[in-house]
């Protein structure tokens, strides 16, 4: 794993999910897995984490996150729509409390004049209660500056943050 990711996030992530016994399943695309990783690292993440997938192609998204094929061909890979399914289909496909999702430009190459190198969509959806008709997904579009590893380990670290502040927003 790299360096650079903050070793206290995924320490914060494994108290808050301990603490609400809430439970957590990623889907990655631009980070390649590095969210699980980091997640793993902290002892006793298996209490809370469920699984992840690393979602890299279109058929992927398509297959194992149910993304639908016109947000992927209307919107590209790399996009709010398609982020917020990522985040849907992993919370729904594994039946967890908490589902991220990652895709973007990680570089050197890939960027468009819209979505340059270091461009990158975290979705986090949550499932609520049944019949509380709380359940949300949420994306932000976030640019990052750095080589390949400085944009995925941002990326990882953002996501984290993201999730942390969406369990406040919703445990109070």
């Amino acid at each position: 794993m790299n360096d650079d990711i903050n070793r206290e996030l995924p320490m914060d992530v494994a108290d808050v999910m301990r603490e609400t016994g809430d439970t957590l399943a990623v889907a990655e695309s631009c980070t390649g897995g590095l969210i699980g990783a980091a997640i793993t690292a902290v002892p006793g993440a298996s209490d809370y984490f469920d699984s992840g997938l690393t979602t890299y192609a279109y058929d992927a998204k398509r297959r194992h996150l149910g993304v639908s094929r016109e947000a992927l061909d209307e919107h590209g890979a790399v996009s709010e729509p398609v982020a917020r399914e990522m985040a849907q289909g992993v919370r729904d496909a594994t039946d967890t409390t908490w589902g991220i999702a990652t895709t973007g430009v990680a570089g050197p190459t890939g960027g468009t004049e819209d979505d340059p190198v270091g461009t990158v969509y975290v979705g986090i959806a949550y499932a609520g209660p049944w019949g509380s008709e709380s359940s949300f997904a949420t994306v932000s579009r976030y640019e990052f500056d750095g080589d390949r590893a400085t944009v995925r380990a941002k990326t990882v670290d953002r996501a984290l943050e993201d999730l942390l502040a969406a369990v406040e927003d919703v445990r109070g």
